[in-house]
């Protein structure tokens, strides 16, 4: 490149020279010493060149620019280029596979969202402007003209559909465009108890609130405690079928809170001024994006929102030796939580022969209690398995626990303690459960109850943290997972100012935490520090109250008395008018006055006297009162939660026994609880 340069600046100057009439050879011999350029003009200069110039081929020499200078390969010049090109090759897929793996990652620690566009007939082309570039609080407005879009694509799918497809399968999947809004100022995920809390609270104290639930069920919020108690008491059979049932009072109730008229359809909830409750039924949220404030449905469809609320509850857990004794035991096998499973097991045990319950725990005892009633009517034979001592062994105390267990086997059900099941197989129409003391037991139906495990799928998809202790997302005191982000009911493992990090899963629990979770969605920003208590009933005629921690493990003292009609499970619910009693703690007349008895010296368990007709049993951890459970004694949680509030410690405990008037009648109503969070 050089050398050209210098050629055109010696042209253009010889150029210049014969326009001024002068002879370039005169001028030349002023230039510098030889170079390439000149060697290149000398050229055209024929006999003019001077004798001490260089020739072309001695500079083409010194300056080494011909191929006699340039490197030789090694080796062929084939064998080398392969050989560069596999190095290169290398280098190549080990950078792609360095980028996908850095992607992959990203996307698991859910630092890089990616949009599920695998139904793109679903996808809103406006759905960048409101989560990115507006900001928070910001609410979209609505369609113009509404649902136009969603109404004009069923219409174009059933034109046409391919001869090949049937007329349902062309049908739009139920409610999957029409009625999927693109954003709720509340977002409810789950339709369970702390929802049901959350929703009234957030109307309440918002009454122009839009409030959206989604659930995976068919079904409005319902109780589920009844599931297990007075559904399998009751003799209408059509009611139970329509999922009415009888309280212990005779008083006919709805498992629903609310009728179906009572929600609004998530297209109705948008054109609503006044606002109101709307239920997205039959899908479910697969993925949570906190940053971007928007969920992400089974179904591919996303929703925003202002604040959420996580209330996924729990799944029933089974037995992994069924899970493994393969199809013919699980399709015999009714794991049970919900409506549905209260259906499947309610017609199976029509018919059946023999079922087996796994579990000796309250849902255990008290499905045991159930289906023993039914079994006097159709002849079938229960079995209760489970490996401690007596019912409800890991909360009462032993000489209580077996007391209950008798009263178990005087409902007709064949109580198995002490043992757990070593093998499953399906054998002529039965399945065969091999114990471990040899026996074998065969029945149509097992049912395993032997506890709850949060249902936590969108911390793993989602990023949430969750508890490796007690399961269940982490939440604050005032019960936030994240910014803008609510857990409540059995999900959530919340701080105990108390009694330190728990995770409870009852119903009161349920209802308190949905009802503090919508406040604080509402901007109350109030800490939760409410003690809940759970309750138990093994019929109409035995039932306790709890509070705190329960476990047997623990020291306990129990102070009982002479039971009289008054203190059942039944006479509270004439009393109160009310099933559920963590819904109301109002006051109710005690029994009659009966002698004590001590506690530590327990009567003879063989007798059929009553001994443990009602009673408390106070739980204790480093001499201090952590947990009280209430043998049929109703109405006095108020004193309990007082007590435990107070952290009493006190060594003479039937001192504190008495504040509970198990012994004396008490004229005056016990004190009213301050409403507490």
């Amino acid at each position: 490149m050089s050398r050209c340069i210098n050629l055109c600046r010696f042209s253009g100057l010889e150029r210049r020279f014969y326009t001024l009439g002068r002879p370039p050879l005169h001028i030349i011999k002023l230039a510098p010493p030889a170079t390439t350029s000149t060697v290149l003009l000398a050229r055209c200069m024929g006999s003019q060149v001077p004798a001490h110039w260089k020739s072309q081929k001695l500079v083409a020499y010194e300056t080494k620019s011909h191929h006699d200078f340039l490197p030789i390969p090694e080796g062929p010049w084939q064998e080398y280029h392969n050989q560069r090109n596999k190095k290169w090759t290398i280098m190549l897929i080990g950078s792609m596979a360095f980028l996908g793996i850095t992607i992959y990652s990203m996307y698991q620690s859910g630092a890089l969202y990616l949009h599920d566009f695998s139904d793109y007939r679903n996808f809103k082309p406006d759905f960048n402007k409101i989560s990115g570039i507006h900001g928070e609080g910001w609410t979209p407005p609505p369609p113009a003209p509404p649902h136009a879009k969603a109404e004009e694509e069923p219409t174009k799918k059933k034109e046409a559909p391919p001869p090949s497809v049937t007329k349902e399968e062309a049908a739009p999947p139920r409610k999957k465009t029409k009625h999927v809004p693109t954003h709720a100022p509340y977002l409810l995920i789950g339709a369970g108890t702390a929802s049901f809390g959350a929703f009234r609270s957030i109307r309440a104290r918002d009454p122009q609130a839009k409030v959206l639930i989604v659930t995976d069920e068919e079904e409005t919020p319902y109780m589920r405690p009844p599931l297990s108690k007075e559904l399998w008491f009751s003799d209408d059979k059509a009611a139970v079928r329509q999922l009415r049932f009888k309280q212990w009072n005779g008083k006919e109730r709805s498992l629903y809170f609310e009728p179906e008229s009572f929600y609004l359809t998530p297209d109705e909830l948008e054109k609503q001024e006044n606002g109101g409750v709307a239920i997205l039924k039959g899908l479910k949220v697969v993925k949570l994006d906190a940053s971007q404030k928007k969920v992400l449905l089974s179904n591919g469809s996303e929703i925003t929102y202002d604040k959420c609320l996580i209330a996924t509850g729990g799944k029933p857990k089974n037995v992994p030796l069924l899970e493994k004794a393969g199809g013919d035991v699980m399709k015999h096998t009714i794991t049970y939580r919900n409506i549905n499973d209260f259906k499947a097991l309610d017609s199976a045990t029509d018919k059946a022969k023999a079922v087996a319950i796994i579990g000796g725990g309250f849902l255990g005892s008290e499905l045991a209690c159930a289906l023993g009633k039914k079994s006097k009517s159709n002849g079938m034979k229960v079995y209760q398995i489970f490996p401690e001592a007596g019912n409800m062994g890991r909360v009462l105390p032993e000489y209580l626990s077996k007391w209950t267990t008798k009263k178990v086997q005087g409902e007709g059900v064949e109580v198995m303690t002490q043992k757990s099941i070593t093998a499953a197989q399906y054998k002529d129409g039965k399945v065969v459960l091999s114990l471990s003391d040899g026996y074998q037991v065969k029945v149509d139906y097992v049912v395993p109850a032997v506890g709850l495990e949060p249902n936590v799928d969108l911390a793993l998809s989602s990023g949430l943290e969750v508890d490796e202790e007690h399961g269940g997302f982490l939440v604050n005191a005032e019960l936030e997972a994240r910014t803008n982000v609510w857990v409540a009911g059995d999900a959530a493992c919340f701080y105990d100012i108390k009694l330190g990090r728990r995770r409870v899963e009852h119903h009161d629990h349920a209802v308190v935490s949905g009802r503090l979770a919508g406040e604080n969605m509402t901007g109350a920003a109030k800490p939760y520090w409410h003690q809940s208590m759970f309750w138990s009933d093994l019929g109409p005629t035995i039932g306790y109250e709890a509070i705190g921690i329960v476990d047997s493990s623990l020291p306990t003292t129990g102070v009982f008395a002479k039971a009289t009609a008054r203190d059942t499970p039944q006479f509270v619910v004439e009393a109160t008018g009310e099933g559920l009693r963590s819904e109301t703690e109002r006051d109710a007349e005690t029994g009659e006055p009966a002698a004590s008895k001590d506690p530590n010296c327990p009567p003879d368990l063989t007798s059929e006297s009553d001994e443990f007709g009602k009673g408390i049993v106070f739980y204790r951890k480093n001499n201090i009162i952590v947990g009280i459970l209430l043998w049929n004694t109703f109405n006095k949680m108020p004193i309990a939660r007082k007590i435990l509030r107070d952290g009493a410690e006190n060594e003479d405990l039937y001192e504190v026994a008495k504040l509970f008037n198990l012994h004396e009648p008490d004229p005056s109503p016990a004190p009213k609880e301050e409403e507490e969070e």
